[in-house]
């Protein structure tokens, strides 16, 4: 019995220094992200101090209903829910809305867009209140960006 514990725990370890190392790789390379949220327009989905995976996607690839990640001019990250694509011949613009919002965003360019959030069956994959960690350490982790909700 003691030899299966220590083989499981073995296991575990392995398993998650694996992890580590794929997430670390792929932040690197800028295909996988981390957003810490910050803000009340994606509740009850999404809530401050949330952290959610950013897939790099195609804009091609997005979808009504994708929740998305962009950057405004300003330099301000924002999480919310594309309500409508609009595609006029190689450009393409999407409206976005927070789900907690009254209104839309107006149009944001596919230039703007910066990921999807990674979601499974349509669940939004998020690590509820970790980002309150992580937004002490964003100053040495280059691949967490905060982004309003």
């Amino acid at each position: 019995m003691k030899n299966f514990r220590r083989y499981m725990t073995e296991s575990i370890e392995i398993t998650i220094i694996a992890v580590v190392i794929i997430l670390i790789i792929l932040s690197l390379t800028k295909t996988l992200m981390f957003a810490v949220v910050e803000g009340k327009s994606m509740e009850p989905i999404l809530q401050t101090g949330d952290l959610v995976v950013i897939v790099k996607e195609s804009p091609k690839a997005l979808r009504t209903g994708n929740v998305i990640v962009y950057e405004r001019p300003d330099g301000e990250f924002i999480i919310h829910r594309v309500i409508k694509i609009v595609r006029l011949g190689n450009n393409l613009v999407v409206v976005p809305k927070g789900d907690n919002n009254p209104v839309p965003d107006g149009e944001v360019p596919s230039s703007w867009i910066i990921g999807e959030v990674l979601e499974i069956n349509n669940d939004v994959i998020k690590l509820p209140g970790i980002g309150y960690v992580t937004l002490s350490l964003k100053a040495l982790a280059g691949s967490i960006i905060k982004a309003n909700a």
